[in-house]
């Protein structure tokens, strides 16, 4: 049976999108993580706000292994993410939804990892050379066309540590590492996803141009708020259309 763990939740958790919505508590090995459980088109739905209800959660001290376990602990088949970016592309532009396809890994002072240590004899070092479900990215691709939503087929996040933005050298190495856009959340999220064995995939929304485009004045938190807040709709369309799907 079908249940989609979501993770990020602006909008997603409006009452009249979740039905039959109810908050449970979930025991995990990293702590007790809040979850709001519903369906979504009769699909059963389990939904963790990234950075709390209250976006009190820094980036570093997001509990992704918390969050990704309670999810295998409320035994989801799939997990879709949500996550705002900063473009690194001029053809990426603000509003615009990426299905991205590939990380890199830029933080430093995170627990990226399930497996502190290794049992004797049993080594465990998790593929991750696609790291996002194809079978899920297809489906949103799909989606994306048929709600003539304006997106991008793939794309390479760069994941940093925040919570400050990136300086402008930085940027521009970003840049000529290939990333096409930026954020603080999915690296470490999805290799989580990927070494607890459920297929993952994130939908990435361009909010800002990071800070190499010298047309463009340097992000900030109120613009990437702002624009967040004019495009959120194009999101929970998104996925109420996908999720029947899965």
């Amino acid at each position: 049976m079908t249940k989609i763990g979501i993770i990020g939740g602006s909008g997603l958790d409006n009452p009249d999108i979740l039905k039959d919505a109810k908050d449970e508590t979930v025991k995990t090995d990293y702590g007790n993580i809040i979850v709001k459980v519903g369906k979504i088109s009769d699909v059963d739905v389990v939904l963790i706000a990234r950075h709390g209800r209250d976006h009190t959660i820094t980036p570093t001290n997001v509990n992704n292994r918390g969050n990704i376990q309670a999810l295998k602990n409320s035994s989801c088949t799939h997990i879709l993410a949500t996550t705002a970016v900063g473009s690194l592309r001029k053809e990426i532009g603000r509003g615009d939804l990426v299905v991205l396809d590939q990380f890199i890994d830029f933080t430093r002072h995170r627990s990226v990892t399930f497996y502190d240590e290794f049992e004797k004899g049993n080594a465990k070092h998790t593929p991750m050379a696609e790291p996002f479900s194809s079978e899920l990215r297809e489906k949103l691709i799909e989606t994306c066309k048929e709600l003539d939503l304006k997106h991008h087929e793939k794309g390479t996040v760069v994941t940093i540590e925040g919570p400050r933005f990136s300086t402008k050298a930085e940027s521009h190495m970003f840049r000529s590492w290939k990333a096409d856009v930026i954020n603080m959340s999915i690296a470490p999220e999805c290799a989580l996803a990927n070494e607890a064995g459920i297929p993952y995939a994130a939908v990435a929304m361009s909010t800002d141009y990071d800070c190499w485009k010298e047309d463009e004045e340097p992000v900030t938190w109120d613009a990437i708020l702002e624009i967040f807040g004019q495009n959120v709709e194009k999101v929970i369309k998104l996925f109420l259309g996908v999720i029947p799907k899965i």
